[in-house]
């Protein structure tokens, strides 16, 4: 990619499409900056250095899904997912603007789902209940652990206190809150964590996020690695994590996801059952479905950069062909994510490819005893759960 226009990666044509208007539609929108860049982040995000230029970015997130308007024309939006960075950086004036300038350009859903990536850090209940007058009605919180040793650690800008102050004040303003937690951390033991676990089941959350701490490339923790615990270590921590979250009542509904019942993070099931998704801001990715193919898209990284873009009125560049192995591999890539596994039909509804195209892993990864298949529903088996990636591996051609 080029800092001269977003990279378009266009699939080859499918056999049989789903019409796109009645596949699910979510939109994306990144804040790519933070106070301070974590050293484990390897995601787009850039620690500010001077003052926010706020209007400037709107200004450009509104160009932007103008610019796009042509491709999802119609389309109703499902869910609004706007992250980051940190999204909470953004005024509640600013966020008010936003979705004001997306209900304007686009049909959103009466009730669509719509979430706040957010710091504890930048807690403000003032600044928390703007979002909410503005029509956030999901809040995320990176709380990652409630431990200050920890905290520092992981380089974050807000301590354990700070994490209360901040998940108490989002309950009492949110239908729904997702707490971000981490866990084989450095230094951590399972008593460590039982004890995380039990200040963020305390508040009782909607939804939970878990994440193993993985070293990155080009993050600060790659470049200088701290000691983490073993694999089996690592092993340990996830079962007791799974444990204690099914213990209080949440469904572990995807890999890394726990929830009560009913209350799934909408836009991520989206992703994982590969449907489409808009991405507006630097860096974001979009990947869309029409009559006769499938394109990926990703706007300029640097802020900066997609500044300059946003402001041009230049169409998307650097168009190439992907082949159906890639989309076979994409589709199950995301879905296989899913406990519950997908119906066979989803297959060829999302790709346009019969089932039949990728019989041959799909009996393989049962013979290994890695899938399972219970009528039209094919999930992954608790061994696939724990060797995804070996999983997966199969449908790479």
């Amino acid at each position: 990619m080029t800092a001269a226009g977003p990279a378009v990666f266009a699939v080859t044509r499918p056999d049989r499409l789903a019409p796109a208007q009645t596949l699910p539609l979510s939109l994306y929108v990144h804040v790519p900056w933070c106070v301070r860049k974590c050293p484990y982040c390897d995601f787009n995000s850039h620690a500010l250095r001077d003052e926010l230029p706020e209007a400037a970015y709107l200004d450009a997130l509104s160009r932007d899904l103008e610019h796009a308007l042509p491709e999802v024309w119609g389309r109703p939006v499902e869910t609004v997912f706007i992250g980051g960075g940190t999204p909470s950086l953004l005024s509640p004036e600013a966020v008010d603007r936003l979705l004001t300038t997306v209900r304007t350009l686009l049909p959103l859903r009466p009730g669509a789902e719509i979430t706040l990536e957010a710091n504890p850090g930048t807690f403000e209940l003032a600044r928390f209940r703007g979002y909410r007058e503005a029509g956030v009605n999901r809040l995320s919180l990176g709380i990652q652990s409630f431990d200050d040793r920890f905290l520092k650690a992981l380089g974050r800008i807000h301590d354990g206190r700070e994490a209360h102050a901040a998940i108490s004040g989002a309950l009492a303003l949110f239908e729904r809150v997702n707490l971000d937690l981490m866990y084989a951390l450095p230094g951590q033991t399972p008593a460590d964590l039982a004890r995380d676990l039990a200040a963020a089941l305390g508040h009782a959350p909607q939804h939970l996020s878990c994440y193993h701490l993985t070293l990155e490339p080009n993050t600060a923790f790659a470049a200088a690695p701290p000691v983490l615990p073993d694999d089996d270590a690592a092993a340990t921590m996830q079962d007791q994590v799974e444990a204690a979250l099914a213990e209080a009542g949440y469904q572990h509904y995807e890999t890394s996801a726990y929830a009560r019942p009913g209350l799934a993070c909408r836009h991520n099931l989206n992703y994982w059952q590969f449907g489409d998704y808009l991405g507006i801001g630097a860096g974001a990715h979009s990947k869309l479905s029409f009559p006769d193919r499938v394109v990926r898209q990703a706007r300029p990284k640097h802020p900066k950069d997609y500044l300059a873009w946003a402001g041009s009125g230049r169409p998307p560049e650097d168009l190439r062909v992907l082949g159906r192995d890639d989309l076979k591999f994409e589709f199950m890539m995301n879905a296989l994510r899913l406990n519950a596994g997908f119906d066979d039909g989803l297959f060829m509804e999302r790709t346009g490819l019969p089932l039949q195209s990728v019989a041959e892993p799909l009996r393989e990864a049962q013979a290994k005893g890695l899938l399972e298949h219970d009528g039209p529903r094919l999930r992954p088996s608790e061994q696939g759960r724990r060797f995804l990636n070996d999983l997966l591996q199969m449908f790479l051609e």
